[in-house]
């Protein structure tokens, strides 16, 4: 394993909160923590490990099972993944699954050995209807780049999509392009990226396309639905 000694931050105090929460306290918290969201290019190449995130959660369980895989990003290959369950404790409604998902996933994050250098979250970033989805609330809580990797739309109108893998069609809502349709594999479904943290759309396209071996899914998030799911 590669750097055995790192920890995620979870400590900082300025942009952490309860997880005892109303929905409209939810709804608050993301209006006041969307401006913390930084959107910078970020260069594939400087990338050594990238790690997928997905939560599992049967309809009827009790516990949410929260995966991170993490993968060289040259070979895709995985270097460390790491499972974690706890009870949910949110209910499920719409533009708030970061605060059903988030709980276990950090449990999960704090078991790694390894140290990403970008995270791919099985959820939405920026294409949100507050611009504030699970990707972007988990790298502005962790402080780290985060891409958002959806199967289906939240919100957006999309614009027309070729046919062939690498094809891209913007996602647009009240006159913002929030994300991207990207074919990742020849007259198979998209699946709907946008910025989480650190990070800029036209990257996160590239590094999904990056990450592609010859399926729908990336790679990392592949792996990290596989154990999620298992």
């Amino acid at each position: 394993m590669e750097n055995v000694d790192w920890v995620p931050d979870l400590s900082a105090k300025a942009h952490k909160h309860k997880w005892n929460l109303t929905p409209k306290q939810a709804v608050q918290i993301q209006e006041e923590l969307r401006s913390r969201v930084v959107m910078e290019p970020i260069e594939p190449h400087n990338i050594r490990l990238i790690a997928g995130v997905d939560v599992g959660l049967p309809r009827g369980a009790k516990n949410a099972r929260a995966a991170v895989a993490v993968l060289n990003y040259q070979s895709m290959e995985v270097v460390e993944h790491v499972t974690a369950e706890l009870p949910v404790a949110f209910p499920y409604i719409p533009g708030l699954l970061s605060f059903r998902e988030m709980p276990v996933i950090l449990k999960a994050m704090q078991m790694l050995a390894t140290q990403p250098d970008i995270f791919m979250v099985d959820g939405h970033g920026y294409a949100h209807p507050r611009r504030f989805g699970l990707a972007c609330h988990l790298g502005v809580w962790l402080n780290q780049a985060t891409i958002g990797c959806g199967k289906s739309i939240l919100i957006g109108k999309q614009t027309p999509l070729g046919n062939q893998r690498g094809d891209v069609a913007y996602l647009e809502d009240a006159g913002e392009i929030i994300g991207a349709a990207v074919r990742t594999r020849d007259k198979v479904k998209p699946v709907y990226i946008s910025v989480g943290h650190q990070t800029d759309l036209s990257s996160a396209i590239q590094i999904t396309l990056d990450c592609g071996r010859g399926v729908r899914l990336p790679e990392p998030i592949r792996w990290a639905h596989r154990l999620a799911s298992s």
